[in-house]
């Protein structure tokens, strides 16, 4: 068995990354400490590693399609992990989810159709909706206790009420770490079904999920919904290769697929990068052993984190993830609006965290934490978080 490094700490600086390279650009003094964009601080598995390796010699990086060995990865990828068995004819390629939300958007509604989504939620869900003229709908989620649920009845309520067209699931949920379960997401299915409501389901969080729970892919919950349901998936949470610009989106029904492609198509965008099909593919075929290292060690930092708050910060609480690598912190025990509590985080203790408010109005005492960062960077951001409120 392979021994992967996670403990060592790779300066980012000068690489262009967004992470550390532009916090001046963004308001943020250079020294800031960033544990907010959702990129690992790891380098990828070896194996990807040797096989960008081999491109790079190759030396031409002329324009590139995959071939059914990449359909054939990422398909034995999900039936080795999932048990779904996504066929060939139902892969999309997309530089990213991000961009696949935003065309799939232009394909299934109009100007000034109605999008739902659950909030606390991954802010550029709401980017895509209202960059692109149609109406934004929030179904809130409901915090018990520091448990997240779905509210059915606002859920019905609120399709009925602004003939919704659309819904965007997150499923995981980023940032409050719900793993739905196989009956939450029939309610949801059975829901969309009866008022004619497209799904778009976005599982890039897909292989993080903590060992007592289990994903489930939406179509494996509700079957006869494939013919209404997009499914998004990518490589590059999974083995930090978001810069290489590749996601897959899984369409089952062929109007809806032809319908996306069109859209991709009208933007101008049908080559992929070399480097990024070359990837995923090793990813895939070659990853599974890194991969569970690495999450392994994710989840000791969570550990580690527990741990933390419990003896040195009990004013602050974590809510407790099933799934993903964010950590989603509750701050209310510090009494401090908005504007005092980020005072406190960026200026006191010289971190860069994703404030709670930009995934939805009723998280402003939230802050969400990446936790795929070597340990000492998780401490020594702890640390500096602790000597801020303490001090």
């Amino acid at each position: 068995m392979t021994v992967y490094d996670f403990d060592t700490v790779v300066d980012r600086r000068g690489t262009n990354c967004i992470k550390y390279d532009q916090a001046e650009q963004r308001g943020y003094r250079k020294d800031i400490l960033p544990l907010w964009i959702a990129d690992m601080d790891f380098p990828t598995a070896p194996e990807i590693l040797d096989k960008l390796h081999n491109v790079v010699k190759h030396g031409i990086f002329g324009y590139s399609q995959s071939l059914d060995d990449y359909y054939e990865a990422a398909a034995n990828w999900f039936r080795t992990n999932f048990g779904w068995h996504p066929e060939k004819n139902w892969l999309v390629k997309t530089p990213g989810v991000v961009f696949a939300l935003a065309m799939a958007i232009k394909a299934y509604t109009s100007a000034g159709d109605s999008v739902l989504i659950q909030t606390p939620v991954y802010y550029p869900f709401y980017e895509v909706i209202q960059n692109n003229s149609r109406k934004l709908v929030e179904n809130p989620l409901v915090n018990i206790n520091g448990h997240y649920e779905i509210d059915f009845e606002d859920f019905e309520k609120k399709i009925i009420e602004n003939d919704v067209k659309l819904f965007i699931l997150c499923s995981p949920h980023n940032p409050v770490g719900r793993v739905w379960k196989v009956e939450e997401l029939q309610r949801l299915g059975e829901i969309c079904k009866r008022h004619d409501v497209i799904i778009i389901s976005d599982e890039i969080h897909c292989d993080f999920v903590f060992p007592e729970y289990r994903h489930t892919i939406f179509t494996q919950a509700c079957p006869e919904l494939a013919d209404r349901t997009i499914i998004c998936t990518a490589a590059s949470k999974t083995f930090n290769l978001a810069g290489l610009q590749i996601s897959n989106i899984w369409i089952a029904d062929r109007s809806l697929r032809h319908r996306l492609k069109r859209e991709v198509v009208n933007c101008g965008y049908t080559e992929f990068s070399i480097m990024g099909i070359a990837a995923t593919q090793e990813a895939y075929l070659h990853g599974q052993e890194w991969h569970e290292k690495s999450w392994e060690y994710i989840r000791g930092n969570f550990d580690f984190l527990r741990g933390f708050l419990s003896e040195k910060l009990p004013q602050i609480r974590l809510i407790e993830p099933e799934g993903t690598y964010f950590a989603w912190l509750d701050f209310s025990g510090l009494k401090l609006d908005r504007k005092q509590l980020n005072e406190l985080i960026v200026q006191k203790a010289g971190l860069w965290l994703d404030s709670g408010h930009i995934f939805g109005t009723a998280s402003e005492q939230y802050q969400r934490i990446v936790m795929a960062s070597p340990r000492a960077l998780i401490e020594q951001a702890l640390d500096k978080l602790e000597k801020a409120i303490n001090g």
